[in-house]
Parts: structure tokens; sequence; C-alpha cells
């Protein structure tokens, strides 16, 4: 190559496909050990956040083919989706995508205005209005009482419908994260939790595999410079550093320090959540400050918050300290003196 060395600064669009581009190995995991419902859901959010997007770019008077072009829309669907139980009624998914779309989104005035992330605020939505139905998740393959096959699934989504003789309890689980934090309150230590066959190696049956995929997505992202290192090394790194120091004071009560990195949505906080770069700091310290506390702030609300896992929480709590973090990390102007 020759000089002048000049970079192809990628579009929204191309940027946010590479994005759902890295989610797939995750989805495609997540519906081998969970079932097809999960399809069902970004499926049915994806058509939700476009039908929302338009609707709302139609009442602003903006264009609406090249914004619905961007994928961002399609990205919100696809986070929300996979932070809620698969199995949850078509409705749910309909009124947190909607919620996400219109009101976090447009309402600040759309792409590249909005100070809290998207997903997460659908997400906390239906958590604090729908607590019930946030925490029926679906046991993984050869776990549950009952598999539910694709007909199944689609029937329970849509009309809340299961086969004769089954309850919803034959077919779903608390999540590891829940699982433990229930038991743990009850006096159970932690050696005697870890040997349900709901856990594994590093975390809960099946959704280690999942993490683990979100993992290789997010490697394609930094590969490809979509992100960088900062944020999720930093945020894995606080929540490792944390969890590791409660485990040493009692490992009998508190878990290993890759449990947490591996269950929940740590990975896909880390690499596609808090990467967000609308609502996550502009400069290098700062990005260090918001992913160290999103970190912290999510173990602290796994292990003594009332939710089992903490990462929509934690990210919408440093989003609001987004505009402080910046203001008191900038960079001195070149040339500038003192205070002046």
């Amino acid at each position: 190559m020759f000089s002048p060395f000049i970079t192809h600064a990628g579009s929204v669009r191309e940027i946010m496909f590479k994005v759902l581009l890295a989610l797939t190995p995750g989805i495609a995991i997540y519906a081998w050990y969970f079932g097809p419902a999960i399809l069902i859901s970004i499926t049915l959010a994806s058509l939700t956040a476009l039908a929302t997007e338009a609707v709302m770019l139609k009442l602003r008077q903006r264009p609406v083919l090249p914004f619905l072009r961007d994928n961002s829309a399609l990205l919100t669907a696809w986070l929300l989706a996979l932070s809620i139980p698969p199995l949850a009624p078509w409705w749910l998914v309909v009124v947190g995508t909607m919620f996400a779309i219109s009101i976090s989104k447009h309402l600040y005035g759309g792409l590249g205005s909005n100070p809290f992330n998207p997903a997460m605020v659908g997400y906390a939505v239906l958590i604090i209005s729908f607590p019930s139905h946030m925490t029926s998740w679906i046991a993984p393959q050869g776990m549950g009482q009952l598999e539910l096959g694709f007909i199944d699934q689609l029937q329970y989504i849509f009309a809340g419908l299961l086969p004769n003789g089954v309850s919803l309890d034959a077919v779903s689980m608390a999540t590891p994260l829940d699982n433990l934090k229930t038991h743990l309150h009850s006096g159970h230590a932690m050696a005697e939790i870890v040997k349900e066959p709901i856990y594994s190696y590093l975390g809960g049956r099946g959704s280690e595999m999942v993490a683990l995929a979100y993992v290789a997505g997010g490697a394609y992202l930094l590969a490809n410079r979509i992100i960088t290192w900062h944020l999720p090394v930093t945020f894995l790194l606080a929540l490792f550093a944390t969890a590791g120091l409660f485990h040493l004071a009692d490992a009998s009560h508190y878990a290993p320090p890759l449990f947490h990195l591996f269950s929940g949505a740590a990975m896909l906080g880390a690499f596609f959540i808090l990467t967000d770069p609308v609502t996550s700091p502009t400069t290098i310290r700062g990005k260090f400050i918001f992913a160290a506390g999103a970190g912290f702030l999510t173990y602290v609300i796994r292990v003594f918050g009332g939710f089992p896992d903490g990462i929509a929480f934690a990210t919408l709590l440093m989003n609001i300290c987004v505009p402080l973090i910046d203001a008191y990390t900038q960079p001195k102007v070149f040339g500038k003196k003192g205070n002046k």
C-alpha cells in the first residue's frame, strides 16, 4: 500500500449487520440446547421493531426506508428477544419491543440520541411489570420432565396452550443464577448446590455453551474493529475480580468467578450490550470506568438484589453516568495550559 492510508469507515447498516452476524452462533447454540422457541421470539421481535420504527419515523416526518435499512431496529429486537424467556407469550415480546423502539429510542430523537440502551430499557420494563412471565425459562434439552416440539412451543407462545396433562412447570425451570440464589438463601452450601443436574463445568448446562458462542461472536467483532477491547475486557475483569473476592472470603456461600462469567447474560452484555457506541463513553478512561462499574453492579444485583441477573440494570445505571464520565475524562486540549 502507498500513502495516504485512508480507512473506510463502515456505514451504520454495515456495522449493525456485522453485529447481527456475530450473534448468530449464540442463537444457533441457544436453539440447539433450548429448542426453536427463541427463533419465534426473535422473528416476532424483529417484525414488531420494524413496524414500530416505521410508524415512529412517519410520525416524526422522517424518511422511512433509509432508517429501516440501517439494521439498528433489528439489533434492538434481537438483543431483547435473547434477554427474555423464549417461551414468553407473544404479547410480552411485542410490548417490550414497542416500548424499546418508540419510547427509549425515538422519544429521545432516534438513533444516536438515546441515552439508554433501548433493549435493556425494554427488558427492565418487562421484568418489573410482568415478573412471573419473565422467570419461566425453558429447560435445556434432556432436563425437563417433557420436551416440547416446535408446534407445541408455537402453540404455547401464541395461544397459551400446552399438550393435555402438561403443566408449565414440566417444561420450564429456574435459571442457574436464580436457582443458586434461592438455594443459598435457604441455607444450602455451594458444594451441595452445584451437584444438581442444571449445573455444568463453568455455568448452567447449555447456557455455558451459549456464552462461549457469544465469546466467538465478540472475537469476530474485535477482529473486524467493530468494537474495541476496553469495554468487554474491563467488564469481565471487574465481574471476575468482584466474584473472586467474595468467593475467597466465603467459598461455601459465594459462587466462583468463572460461574458468574459463564452464567446469565454476562458474555452477551460484555460484547453486545455494553459496547453500544451511543450509550457508552467516548473516552478510553471513560470506557474503563463505565465497564468496571457495570461489572461491579452486575455482581451486586445478582447476589444481593431482587433480580436473578443484573446486566440490564447495571447497564442502565451506568448509562446515567455516561455524561458525567465523559465530562471528567476528556483529554487535555492540545496547547491548552492549566484550567484556562
